[in-house]
């Protein structure tokens, strides 16, 4: 995500990165209660698919619309929670021809059922929606709808609100365990003279009403409700066949009219990240909804089958290249992070906003996987290293769970690094990259939890993992390999982590390299030996001291 994709902000001092974070301090509200757990009136309903029409008002910055949310009943209750932002409004409630009261609590209606659904049944709630849409200040990381303007004075609109959650702009289950089964159509009625897209397949479009045109885009797949996205400007597009692992893979462009030819050159990358991507993570996952770059009036985001793009068509991030490498720049970081996402966030999801990092970490080393893929591993290695003047280490990865906090801003690089570190431990990179493509394929188009990712990652390298997650995602402190040299006796120990922490490490003696299994406890390593010739394999994210 840039979103997810960079909680960024810029030191004065410093031109290096950094996403904005939780802190343990946080204090958690009645209204990141209601967003962030799965309540009784959540837990006993299941999305199977969103029906949406939005029509804005570029003028006065008014959406309205319809969503019918088609359902199955888990379990018998007599109440609906839906997720509704202020300031817009819930303006009608029906299941199936009966009208239904409801009530406020901040951000969450309640709807009282009448007659409820049976356990296995389905059926679809019928909403209305309108209002003065929460306006995005600095998209995508401060979250909204967007009102922006393309060169010629052209209206052009978007929204981008992952974190900040889809029910800013309208009424959904606003949680990221509930995908919709049956997948999601986008209505999008817009003025004659501009083009509205979607995600998946445009698959219908009729006059709305005199000058207004209605666009319906379709997805076949699940997605996340904050993927759900329309683009609206003066649209054009251009298109290409990639034929990959499962056949044909239809890949469309949309960018404003008179940036066509600048995008038809930059995005020569698609097939290089497609190729790169379905090698290390095995198929792209939503053939049956194509793939579209759709140029968007903010940075970027991985809107499922329509991933966000504003990058200038120019490489790197920005024209700048964040690991300081010099490979940062070889490649458009906006195609090659947020198409990452496909795979990472979009394919696999986190149940839990807190859990976040298995989206931002592993696409974050999808950078260095394609890297590694078109340039070498020696490049790949340089880039992810060069990531980690951008770690700061101040609070856990992990955020809390059931609160709808995403947690410390380390999840991208530090959780980068973290990847890299395990793809050492494998010590054999077509084992490791089966493990990623077994990964897509086990948690196929599923939500998961960081535990159930912690288990498989340590069950495919064969080592327990369990304590080396949790001092990376659950604690603060970097690991420090001590080396202690007593006459001529060496030896070795982790300092600065948790008790239970006992990760392999690479050294070199000299010209000799050896693996050791240190724990928070003294082991010797050998005799006759110098500590100063002692290195460690810089491919491992840890801090290393040799005392005296």
């Amino acid at each position: 995500m840039v979103k997810s994709f960079l909680f960024l902000f810029v030191f004065a001092c410093s031109n290096h990165i950094y996403a904005q974070t939780n802190t343990n301090e946080k204090k958690f509200s009645h209204a990141d209660t209601l967003r962030g757990s799965l309540s009784k009136a959540r837990d006993w309903w299941d999305v199977q698919r969103y029906k949406i029409l939005v029509e804005p008002n570029y003028i006065n910055k008014t959406i309205s619309g319809k969503v019918d949310i088609l359902f199955k009943a888990i379990a018998s209750y007599d109440t609906m929670q839906i997720d509704l932002q202020a300031p817009m409004q819930l303006n009608k409630a029906y299941l199936g021809d009966e009208s239904l009261n409801y009530f406020r609590d901040g951000n969450v209606y309640f709807i009282i059922l009448k007659n409820h659904p049976k356990p296995g049944s389905e059926a679809t709630l019928a909403l209305s929606f309108s209002g003065k849409v929460r306006e995005a200040v600095r998209p995508p990381w401060d979250g909204g709808w967007i009102f922006s303007k393309d060169k010629n004075g052209n209206p052009w609109m978007s929204a981008a609100c992952q974190g900040l959650g889809a029910s800013v702009w309208y009424p959904c289950k606003d949680h990221q365990s509930d995908e919709p089964d049956k997948g999601a159509l986008l209505r999008i009625s817009v003025p004659d003279s501009l083009m509205a897209v979607g995600n998946g397949r445009l698959t219908a479009k009729n006059q709305y009403k005199p000058g207004w045109t209605v666009y319906d885009w379709e997805v076949k797949n699940p997605i996340n409700n904050y993927n759900i996205i329309p683009y609206i400007g003066k649209y054009v597009k251009f298109t290409e066949a990639y034929m990959g692992e499962k056949g044909k893979l239809d890949c469309e462009y949309w960018v404003l009219d008179y940036e066509i030819e600048k995008a038809k050159e930059q995005f020569k990358q698609v097939s290089m990240m497609l190729k790169a991507f379905e090698h290390w993570f095995g198929p792209y996952p939503f053939y049956e909804d194509g793939f579209k770059l759709v140029q968007s009036p903010h940075l970027g985001m991985e809107h499922q089958s329509a991933v966000a793009y504003g990058n200038g068509f120019q490489n790197g991030y920005r024209g700048r290249d964040l690991s300081g490498s010099g490979w940062g720049l070889k490649w458009d970081f906006i195609i090659v992070h947020e198409s990452g996402h496909e795979w990472f966030g979009n394919n696999i999801t986190s149940k839990d906003l807190a859990d976040m990092w298995l989206h931002e970490g592993f696409t974050n080393y999808s950078e260095t996987l394609f890297t590694d893929y078109h340039y070498g591993k020696e490049a790949g290695d340089a880039y992810v290293q060069g990531t980690r003047k951008l770690i700061r280490n101040d609070a856990p990865i992990i955020g809390k769970y059931g609160v709808n906090d995403e947690g410390s801003g380390d999840m991208y690089y530090k959780g980068g690094n973290l990847i890299h570190y395990i793809r050492q431990v494998f010590d054999n990179d077509e084992k490791f990259r089966f493990s990623l493509r077994e990964m897509n394929k086990i948690f196929y188009h599923k939500t998961v939890t960081s535990s159930e990712v912690e288990k498989f990652m340590s069950a495919k390298s064969g080592v327990d993992l369990s304590s080396f997650f949790d001092q990376y995602l659950r604690n603060t402190s970097i690991p420090n390999l001590e080396i202690q040299q007593n006459n001529q006796e060496i030896k070795f120990r982790w300092a600065d982590c948790i008790e239970s922490f006992n990760a392999p490490v690479k050294i070199q003696i000299g010209k000799e390299t050896k693996w050791i299994y240190p724990t928070t406890n003294w082991q010797t390593l050998g005799r006759n030996s110098n500590a100063s010739n002692i290195s460690v394999d810089k491919n491992f994210y840890i801090g290393f001291k040799i005392l005296n």
